[in-house]
């Protein structure tokens, strides 16, 4: 029988009242895993009243106290860091070592959250004017949303969370209605850590359960990881109830490939950077700019590559690639591989009716002579498929690169360090590969999107994350009497 998953609110497991709950199934099987309840906009008012309450004794912890609880999280994280990462294989369909991989870079950042006494550190000026002082401190915000993705169940929650509340802030997590199960179990563990009621809130749902979120006066700050146009809803909404937003949207990530790149090696990253994870992350390559006559090379190697690729179920053994969310996401990629043939592309491998099992399948597909400006080559697919365009100079690579109007990341495959400096300098995207096929930014680098690829000003993860849940405070302090007059 499928879990009935539960909101976690003011430190208790609850039912939802919602009227509507979603199957949960795994995409590899079509098997329903759970139902989750798109809680309505009443028990959204619950939580953020009660974290709000929660917010002015857990500000007045100590952060050396606060982050007690983050250790004992790590702990039980690691503890329990192979149910989590089946769990996330299970309901988001991605391979048991790609689970693995996102949970480490989970748990880096509660450890990164356990450094704050000395992160959140403000400034002291002695002397700014004769006998003024003058200091700047940081304090928490207040009640934090924090809106998660499907792709990434169990990390991205932790780009925000333990710095949220190492911060002093309290937190309300709404997961994906796709992806909620691994978020379940976090809480499970959340809940072993002694953290006072109110400042760990859990409230599942869908759109307007965000709204609610959104819209909600006791909420100060909300995070977002999706697509761009929701991303730029949340943005414009949030803002525009006065909350401080950091929205992270979709991408189009370039990986441009010089003639001199290393055949083997560059041919093994691109192919892991466009179909890992069935090519849904944010820093999934999605086109190949091959310059100067690479492609001569490049293309048979990387086709050869793909169609090696064992597609399957990621809790089995030996495969590399698992299905997409949805079937209705198999079905907009399908279309999109066709809109590209349609618009003058050139099929190299077609990954479309794989015939496997009852789950939402594609195989690895490449597209070349990918024509500029078509749908391929502007369109965030988030799925296996990789387009390829040629160019003849590494300024018409960077020039490409730029005219896109996403900034995720780009990469490039190259032995010339003189290339790799001038496109590291000019390329307009967050997030820069050397040699690196995702750049994927360690817990105590931000996770730096440009352009629609991100609306606000701090991003995810280390010192952003910091600065983010805390708003400054300065104070200019003069003392007229001199302490010899009371003795």
């Amino acid at each position: 029988m499928a879990e009935k998953l539960l909101n976690y609110i003011n430190g208790e497991w609850r039912e939802s009242k919602a009227a509507t709950y979603l199957d949960v199934p795994n995409p590899a099987t079509n098997e329903v895993i759970a139902t989750v309840p798109l809680s309505p906009a009443e028990e959204v008012d619950e939580a953020a009243r009660l974290a709000k309450a929660a917010f002015p004794a857990w500000r007045r912890t100590p952060a050396p106290a606060r982050i007690q609880h983050l250790f004992k999280l790590k702990a039980l994280m690691e503890e329990n860091f192979e149910d989590l990462a089946r769990s996330i294989t299970i309901e988001n369909g991605k391979v048991l070592d790609d689970a693995r991989g996102e949970m480490r870079r989970a748990i880096e950042n509660v450890e990164v959250a356990c450094g704050i006494p000395t992160m959140m550190m403000g400034d002291f000026a002695e002397d700014v004017a004769r006998g003024v002082d003058e200091y700047m401190i940081r304090q928490p915000v207040g009640v934090a949303a924090l809106i998660c993705p499907f792709n990434f169940p169990g990390m991205i929650p932790f780009w925000y969370l333990p710095y949220a509340i190492a911060c002093g802030n309290t937190v309300i997590v709404k997961p994906s209605e796709r992806c909620p199960v691994t978020m379940q179990k976090a809480f499970r563990l959340l809940e072993q850590c002694g953290f006072p009621k109110g400042v760990v809130n859990l409230v599942n749902g869908g759109a307007d359960t965000v709204n609610a979120l959104l819209d909600h006066p006791a909420i100060s700050a909300v995070t977002f990881v999706g697509s761009t146009p929701v991303a730029r809803h949340v943005y414009a909404r949030a803002s525009a109830n006065g909350k401080r937003v950091q929205a992270q949207g979709g991408a189009k990530n370039p990986l441009i490939i010089l003639p001199d790149a290393d055949v083997n090696l560059t041919t093994r990253i691109v192919t892991d950077s466009a179909f890992g994870n069935a090519g849904q992350r944010c820093l999934a390559a999605s086109l190949a700019v091959t310059v100067a006559g690479a492609e001569q090379t490049f293309v048979p190697a990387l086709a050869e590559a793909a169609r090696s690729l064992v597609v399957g179920n990621g809790l089995q053994q030996g495969v590399q690639m698992g299905p997409v969310i949805t079937p209705q996401s198999k079905a907009r990629i399908e279309g999109l591989i066709q809109k590209g043939i349609d618009e003058g592309a050139e099929m190299v491998i077609d990954g479309r009716n794989p015939g496997i099992g009852d789950g939402y399948f594609l195989k690895p597909t490449i597209i070349a002579d990918v024509p500029p400006g078509s749908t391929i080559a502007r369109t965030e697919i988030f799925g296996p498929v990789l387009g390829v365009m040629r160019v003849d100079t590494v300024e018409e690579a960077i020039a490409l690169v730029n005219s896109g109007e996403y900034g995720n990341m780009a990469c490039i495959f190259t032995s010339s360090g003189a290339a790799a400096r001038q496109f590291r300098y000019e390329a307009d995207a967050g997030n820069i590969g050397v040699n690196i096929g995702v750049a994927a930014p360690m817990a105590f680098f931000p996770f730096s999107g440009w352009k629609n690829s991100f609306f606000g000003t701090l991003h995810a993860q280390g010192k952003h994350a910091v600065e983010f849940f805390t708003q400054t405070k300065v104070v200019v302090e003069r003392w007229f009497e001199s302490w010899e007059r009371k003795f």
